[in-house]
């Protein structure tokens, strides 16, 4: 039986990742101290492994595909396939960004001032480049971690690190003096195994399904029942996709209304349908939305 190689990612994105699988139809079970968690596919071997290091593992073979950071990708100068976007994180589903920031109490105000300065952090490359570009010198040196305590320690100058909610950033007292880029994970492939036929069409399946799951987050489906003289009051409520589903209530002149809408708005849309005289309204979750 033929199988995929599967890369997922180790720490901050991982909880996240496997709860994202769960909901496109794949449960994962990770085991303590073990880097191959149990799939419930017989067609996919999975493997943990740090986001940082994932493109290196997809290019050279020893995974099919994976999933990484956009940020990574870049990093290492990937050459893998992109398959596509995975915009989430591990607290949202919004993309992370990389920010240069200083102690609260510094002198430096913009990119300019760090001229001839230290910065500290572990996207080097891709920071080398920006400043590089910017034709700014500063002095980058590789951060094993606990980057932000670099310049609380006085070790550095600046750093250039990864942020979603800013509190760990404003936690060490900095100061986020520019954004240096947004990043979101991303679905690569190495390239024999996207010329593979069988492997590809298992690539592309998981990816879609995974993008499906990720478009019904936060997006309900609500069915009701409604009498046909009210039938237009209520569809020009509804906000949908497309167009609502309108279906004939068997020997009546009833007609059933289906629809997916924002779980933002469903606490302000049923009072509304019930006072246009929508009835049996029932609201469900959705998994995926393809």
């Amino acid at each position: 039986m033929s199988q995929l190689k599967l890369g997922l990612p180790k720490g901050s994105l991982e909880k996240a990742t496997i709860e994202l699988f769960e909901k496109a139809g794949w449960a994962i079970k990770p085991a303590a101290r073990n880097y191959f968690p149990e799939i419930d596919d017989s067609e996919v071997d999975c493997s943990i492994c740090r986001p940082q290091e994932m493109s290196r593992y997809v290019e050279s073979g020893m995974l099919d595909a994976g999933i990484t950071g956009k940020d990574w990708t870049m990093e290492n100068e990937s050459e893998a396939v992109l398959v596509g976007d995975l915009v989430y994180s591990k607290v949202s589903r919004k993309p992370t960004r990389w920010v240069i920031a200083v102690a609260g109490n510094s002198e430096i105000k913009t990119l300019e001032d760090l001229e001839g300065k230290k910065v500290a952090t572990e996207l080097v490359n891709v920071t080398r480049k920006f400043f590089e570009e910017r034709k700014i010198n500063v002095d980058i040196e590789f951060s094993w971690g606990a980057t932000e305590a670099k310049v609380v320690a006085g070790l550095a100058d600046a750093v250039v690190e990864v942020t979603e909610t800013e509190s760990t950033i404003r936690a060490h007292g900095l100061r986020i003096i520019h954004e240096l880029m947004q990043s979101n994970t991303q679905f690569i492939a190495n390239k024999e195994a996207w010329d593979d036929p069988w492997k590809r069409e298992k690539i592309e399946n998981i990816f879609m399904l995974l993008q499906g799951a990720l478009k019904a987050d936060r997006i309900v489906g609500l069915k009701m029942n409604v009498a046909e003289e009210k039938l237009e009051a209520i569809v020009g409520l509804l906000p949908s996709l497309n167009a609502p589903t309108v279906a004939n209530l068997y020997n009546t002149k009833w007609f059933s209304v289906e629809t997916v809408v924002s779980e933002d708005i469903v606490r302000d849309l049923i009072p509304s349908l019930t006072k246009k005289g929508a009835e049996g309204i029932i609201e469900y979750p959705l998994n995926k939305v393809i």
